[in-house]
This record gives structure tokens, C-alpha cells and sequence, in this order.
């Protein structure tokens, strides 16, 4: 039986990428300080498509793979991108960056329920129920209580929605990668699904938002390029990981308990008026426990 070391363990990639999605929440909020969302965002991964391109290999046999599977690849850019960072970036405008961290956090919660529905390998039982519901009010306890310190609480509201309705889109993308399973280089598969989606983000900032590509302040270019670069960083080593025949992906969503954890905490740090209340670390911690609980075997 051939050993693989940690570094190279779905265990150890699986986190890698979660601790650097955690960085995003506060250079958005950074970003968006200089820039409309969609445009924002779109830009985004374009950048991040065209940077992973120089590492793939095979591309000739790739794109000829690709070619022939060209609808799956399109489903998937468009749930696990477009879809899911279109709502994304919409509902983090509209509320504090550690708050859409949490709420992004529970994204494993919707993955375990629509892969129920969607999969037939991950029935509900009575332990993942109750973890749902525990996980689903903390959710629940960030909408409802009201802020007064934050102005325009109908309007983070409204970005809870939309944020979870991007998780929703993001965890059927989880989905779709690991059941469509295609045969052509993960790297590439994440390249160009990164790519599409962001064409895709930046043709409805042209529709929908007042896009300028005018000069824009350094910490703006800082945050994009940073963006840009744990995207491509993070999904490459998420498809790696979610392409592994040993991987299920329910089980591999419980490391992802680290990114309401440590997203709240860098955005409470580095955010200035961003600060911890007693709401969102209950709810950050409803949300983490609901994980471990789903996904956490019972001998650890």
C-alpha cells in the first residue's frame, strides 16, 4: 500500500484552501470600497482563470476533452462561480464582512441537504437533522436580531438572502464536480470553469451596474490581485481534492468550519467599524458546532 504524506493528503489540501478563502471576506470589503460588486467580482476571476493556465499541462488534450463535455464544464462555471459569487458579492456589499463569513461558512449545511435530495449516497439521518437545524438558526439569529450600531438592518437582511442563495448555487456546483466527473486535469477544469464564470459575472456588471474602468487607489489593486490569487490557489486545490475517488464530498466539507471561524476573526481585526457581537459569535459557533456535528466522525 503506497503512503502518501500529509502535505499531499485530501485532509491537508482540504484545509489549505479553506484558510485561504477565509482571507477574502476582508479584502472585498476592501475592494469594494473603489469598485461595483459584479464588475469587481468578474474581474476577479478572469484573472484568477489566466493565472492557473501557465500550470496545466496536456492543455491540446484538455480543451479536445473539454470540447466534447462542453455542457457539464458550463454547468459547473455556472453554479460554482457565476451564480454562487453574482449573489456573493451582491449580499457581502449589504452586510459586514464577518457576518457574510459566517453565513458563507454554513455552506457544508447545504451541501449535506441537497446532497440527500441530489446524490442518493448521503441520506438524512436524525443526527444530521438536528445539526441542520442547530447550524440553520444560527443563520437565523444573525437575520432577526437587529443591530443597533449597524445602520440599515433591512438591508443586511437582504444580503443574508442573497448570501445564501449564492451558498446554495455553490454547494450544487460542490455537487455537480464531484458527480460529473470528467476526465480531463482538475487544474484545468478549475482554469477554465473560473474563467467562464467570470465572463459571465463581468457581462452582467455591463447590463446591470454603471461599470468604469477608470484609475482606482493601490489598496484596491492589492485586494484584487490578493483575490485573484487565493482563488486560483484555493479552487485548484478543491478540485484536486473534490476529483479523488476516495473523496465524498459531504465528509470534505467539514474543514470548512474554519472559514466563518477564522473570516470572522481577520475581518473583525483588519475592517475598521467591524467588531465581535455576542450574536455572531453565537452564531458563528451554532454554525461550526452543526458542522463538526454533521461531518465529524464520532471517534474523533
Amino acid at each position: 500500500m503506497v503512503r502518501t504524506s500529509f502535505q499531499s493528503s485530501s485532509i491537508f489540501l482540504a484545509i489549505l484552501a479553506c484558510l485561504l478563502w477565509s482571507t477574502a471576506f476582508a479584502g472585498i470589503k476592501i475592494g469594494l470600497q473603489y469598485s461595483s460588486p459584479l464588475q469587481f467580482a468578474g474581474l476577479r476571476f478572469m484573472i484568477s482563470g489566466l493565472m492557473i493556465f501557465p500550470f496545466c499541462r496536456n492543455i491540446a488534450s484538455d480543451i479536445r476533452i473539454a470540447g466534447k463535455n462542453f455542457d457539464k464544464i458550463l454547468w459547473i462555471s455556472l453554479f460554482q462561480t457565476a451564480i454562487l459569487y453574482t449573489f456573493f458579492y451582491l449580499g457581502i456589499n449589504k452586510t459586514p464582512a464577518a457576518v457574510a463569513a459566517i453565513i458563507v461558512g454554513g455552506s457544508p449545511l447545504f451541501v449535506a441537504l441537497l446532497a440527500h435530495f441530489t446524490t442518493g449516497k448521503d441520506p438524512l439521518t436524525i443526527r444530521k437533522i438536528i445539526a441542520l437545524l442547530i447550524g440553520f438558526s444560527g443563520i437565523v439569529l444573525l437575520a432577526l436580531v437587529k443591530d443597533r450600531n449597524i445602520p440599515g438592518h433591512g438591508s443586511v437582511i437582504a444580503g443574508i438572502v442573497l448570501l445564501v442563495t449564492g451558498n446554495i448555487a455553490g454547494s450544487y456546483g460542490n455537487i455537480l464536480v464531484s458527480k460529473n466527473k470528467v476526465n480531463i486535469s482538475p487544474v484545468f477544469l478549475n482554469a477554465l470553469q473560473i474563467f467562464m464564470g467570470g465572463a459571465i459575472i463581468l457581462i452582467l456588471s455591463f447590463l446591470f451596474e454603471e461599470s468604469t474602468f477608470t484609475h482606482k487607489p493601490l489598496p484596491y489593486y492589492i485586494s484584487l490581485g490578493w483575490l485573484s490569487f487565493l482563488s486560483a490557489a484555493a479552487f485548484s486545490l478543491w478540485f484536486v481534492v473534490l476529483h479523488r475517488p476516495e473523496v465524498k464530498v459531504s465528509e470534505i466539507n467539514v474543514w470548512k468550519f474554519i472559514i466563518p471561524v477564522l473570516g470572522a476573526i481577520l475581518s473583525w481585526l483588519i475592517i475598521a467599524g467591524e467588531q465581535p457581537r455576542w450574536y455572531t459569535i453565537l452564531g458563528m459557533i451554532l454554525i461550526a458546532v452543526a458542522i463538526l456535528i454533521i461531518y465529524g466522525k464520532k471517534k474523533q
